[in-house]
């Protein structure tokens, strides 16, 4: 009874309370907005006066002017070079780190904890910046675009995979090891075959994110198309400026697409 009497007054004193806290949380989230706003000098005057500027712009992109489009073609080939070896690099990185950033392989906190420091590390550089810094590395070109993404995607790439891992199921795991098998053989014979259809799939949707990331790296020398895309934007060459961008909705979509075809066989 007593219980019975706590859980009812405990109830009612929550359902008092409810109507306050709602309001509170609506009022953080109005304020945290607000300030936002205030920081980001959102203007929408200032933005309906430049309206008309963008739309003479648009009118004079037309026709696209498709007159250097075999350079085009070789830039989108280096885009997507860059997002695929950038890819391709950072899961090889990520292997790795996503065992040792897993909580139920990696046990050991003196493990766990800092990789999953250098994971947000990794992940919280953007690949821009990556590519920027390797720019003053290595000099200008792909070569510079594939290290910022493989860096950053390695981050990206091994905190989702080692969430899968967590979520894998934990009765193959322990079977195995009753077993008397080593880590490495649970690893590859218990956990692998489980959760490899979603770590590929994170890796292809990981690689069609680089591919739209890479086609802005070229602004800062990381060549591809982006690199292009600059060079006509500071001559005002709208015309070429939209032809770059009709081939890169081209091979974006593309890319999505093939991607989307092979996910969906694998899963």
């Amino acid at each position: 009874m007593l219980k019975t009497r706590s859980h009812h007054v405990s109830h009612r004193y929550s359902e008092r309370w409810r109507p306050i806290r709602f309001v509170t949380i609506l009022a953080v989230v109005l304020a945290f907005y607000a300030v936002c706003f205030h920081f980001a000098d959102i203007d929408l005057h200032r933005l309906w006066l430049g309206l008309p500027r963008l739309g003479a712009w648009s009118a004079r992109a037309w026709p696209p002017d498709f007159s250097e489009f075999q350079a085009l073609l070789v830039r989108a080939a280096e885009t997507i070079a860059m997002a695929t070896l950038g890819t391709t690099l950072g899961a090889l990185i990520a292997v790795p780190l996503c065992i040792a950033g897993a909580r139920n392989i990696a046990t050991w906190s003196i493990v766990y904890l800092p990789t999953r420091f250098l994971l947000n590390a990794l992940r919280g550089i953007d690949s821009f910046v990556f590519a920027l810094l390797f720019v003053a590395a290595v000099g200008l070109g792909p070569f510079a675009g594939v290290l910022g993404v493989g860096f950053h995607t390695a981050g990206s790439i091994a905190k989702l995979w080692a969430e899968t891992i967590e979520a894998a199921e934990k009765g193959p795991l322990d079977a195995a090891r009753m077993t008397g098998a080593s880590e490495l053989k649970v690893v590859s014979y218990a956990l692998v075959p489980d959760i490899l259809p979603a770590s590929v799939s994170i890796g292809l949707y990981m690689w069609e994110f680089n591919i739209r990331a890479s086609t802005v790296l070229g602004i800062v020398g990381a060549g591809g198309l982006g690199q292009e895309l600059k060079s006509s934007i500071d001559l005002l060459d709208f015309p070429r400026v939209f032809a770059i961008l009709i081939v890169i909705l081209v091979m974006v979509t593309c890319i999505d697409q093939a991607s989307a075809i092979i996910r969906r066989r694998i899963t």
